[in-house]
């Protein structure tokens, strides 16, 4: 597959309209808690805004905007960040994800419930947008090896 476009028009656009997708991710991320949407599909938007600048932009261009090398790690810390909130609050003799017990002292429950939704909708977003990203990655490096 061909990388990056030579129309610059299609590479206007994808500098101009990614920067919002990426905005109305964030968005989508950070009040999925109380409001339609959340963590999965905020990351998706993200990943979406990433993947549109890799498709009309040249390699070099887009490794600077998001490098492969830290797809899968920041993926990883996505996953940790949820499983850490939830394994908290199972150590400290609740459920998993009993959002009410996570150690943040002199905060009353109803206010850590809204932090613990926040942090697990910010590790779901960042795994599923660098999980995503990677995919479309190892989908084209394959394409590349087969062309050769």
């Amino acid at each position: 597959m061909k990388h990056g476009s030579s129309s610059p028009i299609i590479l206007l656009l994808s500098r101009v309209l990614s920067p919002y997708i990426m905005l109305f991710g964030m968005y989508v991320i950070f009040h999925g808690h109380y409001s339609p949407g959340g963590g999965f599909q905020g990351g998706a938007l993200l990943a979406s805004s990433i993947i549109l600048i890799r498709i009309a932009m040249e390699e070099k261009v887009h490794q600077l905007h998001f490098n492969k090398a830290y797809g899968i790690p920041l993926g990883a810390v996505g996953v940790l960040i949820f499983f850490g909130v939830g394994f908290i609050a199972l150590i400290m003799g609740g459920h998993f994800l009993d959002y009410g017990l996570l150690p943040f002292p002199g905060i009353i429950t109803a206010e850590l419930r809204f932090y613990g939704i926040l942090l697990i909708e910010v590790g779901v977003g960042l795994a599923v947008m660098t999980i995503l990203v990677s995919i479309y990655d190892n989908l084209l490096e394959e394409d590349d090896d087969e062309s050769i």
